[in-house]
């Protein structure tokens, strides 16, 4: 299971994207820019490969607040993925 604690703060996803792995899947946080100001965008692809050497069609995405609520969603979003 993915906790909270494993992600690094806004401030550094303020500045760079975030990447992990857990139970085959790996994922990615980053911030977006969107019209209603900055969000935060999950993304999740099966192991083995990089983000760069996945292809797009075996990866998914889902966005949520720029903040300590929406790295929570994310994390449940994320362990609610797990295969």
């Amino acid at each position: 299971m993915i906790r909270r604690e494993d992600i690094l703060s806004l401030e550094f996803l303020k500045k760079t994207e975030y990447t992990g792995s857990h139970g085959g899947m790996r994922y990615r946080l980053e911030g977006a820019a969107a019209e209603e100001g900055r969000r935060l965008k999950a993304t999740l692809w099966p192991e083995p490969f990089a983000y760069g050497a996945t292809p797009n069609e075996q990866k998914q995405s889902q966005q949520f607040d720029f903040s300590e609520e929406g790295i929570q969603a994310a994390v449940d979003w994320m362990n609610n993925q797990l295969p």
